[in-house]
């Protein structure tokens, strides 16, 4: 993986591959993972084992590329020479004025801000591959419908991430057995 990295980051949503795994397999799992992040290349024939091992080498793939930017990123700012000094004046050494300056006058504006990105309400093949990649039963129309006939609002107020509502959608949904990308044998 990375040269002097002594961790990695396991997701919590990944147990349940290893709860579908008999004891054994889930053992020779976890020794599968322990040898990729320590550059020991594990080669095996077990096809399950391939399976469950792809998308959590995947998921460590985008840590330890994230990882190598965050390191380029601080030693840039090392580089820099890191946070500047502060200033040395203090209240106790600032000049004594005779006659205080009168306060400045302040602006209120009502403008909007532009920044805020609109909504923008997603399809029904959208929220399906959403929460198949959340690892969900589908519910695409379900959800859709559920929305789309209240206006796309949570509570009374206008939805803004309908990613957001996918997970808190799932969290509300009775407890399900997550959805497994190959037959069991």
């Amino acid at each position: 993986m990375a040269e002097n990295k002594k961790s990695f980051i396991l997701y919590t949503d990944q147990s349940g591959v290893f709860n579908q795994l008999p004891d054994e397999m889930a053992g020779k799992l976890i020794k599968h993972i322990f040898a990729y992040v320590n550059d020991e290349n594990p080669i095996t024939e077990d096809l399950i084992i391939n399976i469950a091992f792809e998308p959590i080498k995947q998921s460590l793939k985008r840590d330890l590329q994230r990882w190598n930017d965050y390191i380029v990123k601080q030693s840039l700012n090392g580089k820099k020479g890191g946070r500047p000094s502060k200033a040395n004046e203090t209240q106790k050494t600032q000049a004594f004025l005779e006659k205080p300056k009168k306060a400045d006058s302040v602006s209120v504006s009502d403008s909007v801000n532009d920044n805020v990105k609109k909504f923008i309400k997603p399809t029904e093949n959208d929220i399906r591959a959403y929460m198949i990649e959340q690892g969900m039963q589908d519910e695409s129309t379900r959800f859709y419908n559920y929305y789309e006939a209240n206006g796309w609002k949570v509570g009374r107020n206008p939805m803004k991430n309908w990613k957001a509502a996918v997970i808190t959608w799932k969290k509300n949904q009775p407890q399900q057995q997550p959805v497994l990308n190959y037959k069991q044998f």
